[in-house]
């Protein structure tokens, strides 16, 4: 069994797993880390933005998620109460990608750790990372397969965390608050809901959406706070926490009735929390982070995989773009990479946090979004807003896009736009 690796990634999701394509493709010796057999479901809203599928092209999966997911999103409503808005989502603007979908994380996961396969990582699957040690340039990462006790070390010059936000190596858990959210989701065949249509919800102390995904089937997801579902409990003190939930919307949002009441559940409602939205990078950290190790923002706005893999394109851009024969085990160019990753990192994600906290904050206030109805909607801002939350922004810049819409290998393009990105910083005194 190969042990020594050039780059380690923890956790197989759509950050991992388009890390680990990425970095295996331009040569490098990759080790993937997943803990959880595929296909498994996942508490997510599912939604592919288009400004993902130059990405997804890049990586060779383009024709696989056209032909699996559900119909193009073209409209996006607000729902809150009896009360439903709707308005048309902006078009990216892209001959092939104009619109995005939803495609289940099942399956999406598992097409994209096959493509990672594929591409010639080390797939360790199922998996546990159970210690990881040391620095820049010389990692060793204590891993056991499922059902056993057994265990390995694995040594790579640079370590990836891609896990999500309740795993072992994440942020410490500080005590519980009622205004902590817990997320919830379930899917639903024969639901009463338009093909194309992205509803998001408002509810006291909560939000949430859905859509149709691949199989006609559509994704319930939401998010509540702690102190609303611990009354909610208590006044249906023998059912589920996601059952109970359920009900709620049911009840409470006439939009989720109109579209689930006649519905057949499939399969159990899943759950996880509390969410943590933020930023998790640190510029005195080692370890590099993608996806929800790098920072969250509140799923209200539904970029959640559109961070996940365009933050792994950062990362491996900068990884990438310097001399194919680079050493690295060299902590000072580690450094200078980190650094910046973590400015491209901000420059394109933070605007999307802190708008996802503002919808999200204005959402838990139905009161307030039936009384701001009218100047929403004269306002455009669900048009406006898909376009601050950067559905139509993608990591990819447009000469890198065209590049690749013209044939060119993906190591090529990014050598090229390596070498533009050099010259710029070199003329600014940025270049290490």
């Amino acid at each position: 069994m190969k042990t020594d690796f050039d780059a380690l990634v923890i956790g197989a999701g759509p950050a991992g797993s388009t890390a680990a394509i990425l970095l295996a493709r331009a040569g490098r010796s990759v080790a993937i880390v997943e803990k959880r057999a595929f296909p498994r479901r996942k508490v997510c809203g599912e939604c592919i933005a288009a400004s993902n599928l130059a990405l997804l092209d890049a990586l060779g999966l383009y024709g696989d998620i056209a032909s699996l997911s559900g119909p193009e999103l073209r409209r996006v409503a607000l729902m809150s109460g009896d009360s439903t808005i709707t308005a048309d989502l902006p078009p990216l603007d892209h001959p092939r990608y104009a619109w995005g979908s939803a495609l289940g994380r099942e399956t999406l996961d598992t097409l994209l750790l096959d493509r990672a396969r594929a591409a010639g990582a080390v797939v360790l699957q199922p998996w546990t990372a159970t210690r990881l040690n040391g620095t820049s340039g010389g990692y060793r990462c204590t891993v056991r397969p499922a059902a056993s006790r057994d265990s390995v070390d694995l040594t790579a010059a640079v370590a990836i965390a891609a896990y999500g936000s309740w795993e072992p190596f994440g942020t410490p858990r500080r005590d519980r608050r009622p205004s902590d959210l817990f997320a919830f989701k379930a899917n639903f065949a024969g639901a009463k809901l338009a093909g194309g249509l992205l509803p998001v919800l408002s509810f006291p102390g909560g939000y949430g959406g859905m859509v149709v995904a691949d199989g006609g089937i559509a994704t319930l997801a939401c998010c509540i706070r702690a102190g609303r579902l611990a009354l909610l409990r208590q006044a249906q003190p023998d059912k589920p926490a996601g059952d109970v939930v359920g009900d709620m919307l049911l009840r409470e949002c006439a939009g989720v009735g109109a579209a689930l009441r006649c519905a057949q559940r499939q399969g159990a409602w899943l759950s996880c929390g509390p969410l943590a939205p933020g930023v998790r990078l640190r510029p005195d950290e080692d370890v590099f982070r993608v996806g929800n190790a790098a920072g969250e923002a509140h799923p209200i706005i539904g970029e959640g995989m559109s961070m996940a893999m365009q933050s792994a394109w950062l990362l491996c851009a900068r990884l990438l773009e310097s001399d194919a024969h680079r050493d690295w085990r060299d902590p000072q160019w580690q450094r200078a990479v980190a650094a910046r990753y973590v400015a491209d990192w901000r420059g394109h994600f933070t605007r999307r946090l802190r708008l996802a906290a503002v919808f999200a904050h204005l959402a838990m206030h139905p009161r307030l979004v039936s009384f701001l109805l009218p100047v929403l909607k004269a306002a455009k801002v669900l048009e406006h807003g898909a376009k601050w939350s950067g559905k139509v922004r993608c990591a990819l810049d447009a000469s890198t896009t065209a590049w690749l819409a013209a044939g060119e290998p993906l190591e090529t393009s990014i050598g090229r736009m390596a070498s533009q990105r050099a010259s710029t910083e070199m003329a600014d005194g940025q270049y290490l």
